[in-house]
């Protein structure tokens, strides 16, 4: 039973979004590892921007730069 957790940004991703993100990782596990989509689980998180960091800056401030 394949479990993958998907984390992205929160920044207004829709439903149709995520149901595109959570077909399209259960397709490629049964496309290239045979595994079985009626157990394969997706969840997705979406963390604030603030909670974010890279380079060691928060991704809000990334964001107000243009980076």
């Amino acid at each position: 039973m394949p479990y993958v957790n998907v984390k992205i940004t929160k920044e207004g991703t829709t439903a149709e979004q995520k149901g595109e993100i959570i077909a399209g990782v259960t397709e490629l596990l049964q496309r290239v590892l045979n595994k079985n989509p009626a157990t394969t689980v997706v969840v997705i998180d979406e963390v604030e921007t603030d909670n974010w960091g890279i380079a060691g800056e928060q991704v809000t401030h990334r964001r107000i730069k243009g980076k």
